[in-house]
């Protein structure tokens, strides 16, 4: 009999309508491949989620986005009920999630980041945290989920800065172009630029169509193309993640060499659509949608 694998998608983050598009590509995939498929809403009732996991799958392909789903909650149940999962553990996923710390983390083996502070709802006192321009975004939050971009010459932003939650990271605004590069196990995979309207690639310009362009390979200098597939490797294996992950860098092409290359984020569950990023990256090397999302299910496991 084929594998019997679950697709986890939907949850309750703010990510939900992302995940659902994801989760579906991959369940169409996974059919046309032979396994036999479970679709799965994640819902945050435990014990509605053990009877959705019965009978009990032989893997568990995690497509869902978000707080619950990419943050380790999900990944500790797995882990103690033993089926083996695709993407990354329990440690690393609660790092990766977590802005500031992935940037600390990464700090260690010379990965440059924008100057950041962080602030909190409970402290904050109002006025610039930094001299605009800077760039606004929960800690624990993907999709650029409540991002705020303040330009030079702007008030300081009010209280609708909150609202995707009470801890902010903020940063120096990087000009330049936006590059994303995926690791699929050992191997980086291709450097993608995001051409999109306006100055920052939030919600709006990632999800709405029209608004962005995908360009792969990303028509840049060899040496800058190999310095950022070079540290998507390096934040995929410093962060402990498994399977695949996408890292998200700025490049200001004013300043020499790769000085203006900056990381920006990683996600430790990117978007599954055939038509998402990593995805492409994979067809530009060669490897189908269908062929990748299998590649995904048979290295699944179950030590975070």
């Amino acid at each position: 009999m084929s594998r019997h694998v679950a697709v986890l998608m939907g949850g309750w983050s703010a990510e939900r309508e992302v995940s659902l598009k994801s989760g579906a590509g991959v369940v169409a995939a996974l059919v046309e491949a032979g396994y036999r498929v479970t679709s799965v809403d994640m819902p945050r009732d435990l014990d509605a989620f053990l009877k959705m996991l019965t009978p009990r799958p032989d893997v568990v392909f995690n497509a869902l986005h978000g707080r619950g789903g990419e943050d380790g909650i999900v990944q500790g149940v797995l882990e103690f009920l033993g089926i083996p999962y695709t993407h990354s553990g329990v440690m690393a996923s609660a790092v990766a999630m977590d802005k500031d710390m992935t940037k600390r983390v990464l700090s260690t083996v010379g990965v440059r980041s924008p100057r950041g502070v962080i602030i909190e709802r409970t402290s904050f006192a109002g006025g610039h945290p930094i001299p605009p321009p800077y760039v606004m975004k929960p800690v624990d939050e993907g999709s650029t989920v409540g991002l705020t971009f303040v330009r030079a010459g702007d008030p300081p932003p009010g209280d609708e800065i909150w609202a995707g939650g009470d801890r902010l990271l903020v940063e120096d605004y990087i000009p330049g172009r936006e590059l994303t590069a995926g690791v699929m196990g050992d191997r980086s995979l291709a450097v993608t630029e995001i051409s999109f309207t306006g100055e920052i690639f939030d919600f709006t310009a990632k999800y709405v169509a029209g608004h962005a362009r995908h360009v792969v390979p990303a028509p840049l200098p060899p040496e800058i193309s190999a310095e950022v597939m070079r540290l998507a490797l390096v934040v995929h294996q410093t962060l402990g993640c498994r399977g695949v992950s996408r890292s998200d860098f700025r490049y200001d092409s004013s300043k020499p060499g790769t000085e203006g290359l900056y990381f920006l984020e990683v996600n430790n569950q990117p978007g599954m659509t055939p038509l998402s990023l990593v995805p492409e990256q994979a067809a530009h090397c060669g490897i189908s949608y269908r062929d990748f999302v299998s590649w995904m299910v048979e290295n699944a496991s179950c030590q975070s």
